[in-house]
């Protein structure tokens, strides 16, 4: 018997909530996205299954349990100004703008950044604003932000994203080398110190500097 994408996606809310995912706006949020927009086409009846799923350029789009952590975690509202680096498939970024006023979003591989935003316009997310660039310089230009989203792990955490938070803001970022384990850390700015809190161990693809414009 086939089940639905529907019926698969409400067994996956099941599992979120078991998992621990309480916020009821975040899990509205992953309810009303088309995740199955955002994979490639033979993998569409695997777009509720709680994995990470390959894409384009050798990237990945995360599991959905780990999309609604970090998302929870950041502890968006309505009147905040993110800046997500890693675009990659642009989910995680359509989770974000459905929760915040503005989203900047950086994304360093070419065909990524392009299927994003024609995924953003298909979708009528009209708060997002991307850049094809470098995410670990951050978004000079637009700075400060209430919240940063990273979306790949990074050996260190890098020091152009944390001072563009404003004070009191807070940064979700996978940290740690891919051969050892990586954890998601919470960052809060309290003038020109950081409160650091390691929280949940994760897998990532790196955090890469420079641009690519070929997959």
């Amino acid at each position: 018997m086939n089940v639905s994408l529907d019926d698969k996606k409400k067994t996956l809310l099941t599992k979120l909530k078991e998992q621990g995912i309480t916020d009821e706006i975040v899990l509205e949020v992953i309810a009303d996205i088309p995740r199955e927009d955002f994979i490639p086409d033979f993998l569409r009846s695997q777009a509720y299954e709680n994995a990470a799923l390959p894409i384009e350029s050798e990237q990945t789009i995360s599991q959905p349990y780990i999309v609604a952590y970090m998302t929870q975690e950041l502890r968006v509202t309505k009147n905040h100004k993110v800046l997500e680096i890693g675009t990659g498939s642009g989910y995680q970024a359509a989770v974000l703008a459905k929760l915040c006023k503005r989203l900047f979003t950086i994304e360093r591989h070419m065909p990524l950044f392009k299927g994003a935003e024609e995924m953003f316009k298909k979708l009528r997310l009209y708060n997002i604003t991307t850049l094809f660039g470098n995410g670990m310089k951050g978004w000079k230009e637009q700075q400060p932000f209430d919240r940063i989203m990273v979306t790949a792990a990074g050996e260190e955490i890098p020091d152009e994203l944390l001072y563009q938070l404003k004070d009191g803001g807070i940064m979700i970022i996978p940290v740690g080398a891919q051969d050892e384990t990586q954890h998601v850390v919470r960052i809060t700015r309290n003038g020109d110190d950081f409160d650091v809190k390691t929280l949940l161990p994760v897998k990532f693809v790196p955090l890469l500097s420079g641009i690519v414009h070929s997959s």
